[in-house]
């Protein structure tokens, strides 16, 4: 028999392990339960995130921006407990930028913020 000829310490070793990853699998399917769907796409001017969020009014959410990093969380009171943050890759204009709630998915267009060049060139005495 082929299991026979294998010695038990290397059986047990291949099968130790599968309880872990069991484990893990099942956090990351309940972590991804936890977490709207997604996109996120980009143009030269703007980033467009959309989320999936069934259930929640406008009134019950929260959007702060604060340099690249988006912050969205559910208010006190609603019906769905809902907190992340994104990172994007550039600094974001608030003032260009805006969300829209439509049929449970939340869509942020958000304004690349234009890079302000600092250069003072000295006249040379």
């Amino acid at each position: 028999m082929f299991f026979a000829a294998t010695p038990a310490h290397l059986r047990r070793n291949v099968y130790a392990n599968a309880g872990r990853s069991m484990e893990r699998y099942l956090d990351d399917v309940r972590q991804g339960a936890l977490q709207p769907q997604s996109s996120y796409t980009q143009d030269e001017t703007s980033f467009t995130l959309s989320l999936d969020m069934p259930g929640i009014a406008k009134d019950q959410l929260s959007i702060a921006i604060e340099g690249s990093i988006v912050r969205i969380s559910s208010k006190e009171g609603a019906a769905r407990n809902y907190r992340a943050a994104y990172e994007l890759p550039q600094e974001l204009d608030t003032a260009l930028s805006e969300a829209k709630l439509e049929n449970g998915v939340l869509t942020l267009k958000l304004a690349k913020k234009v890079p302000v060049k600092n250069v003072t060139e000295l006249v040379i005495h």
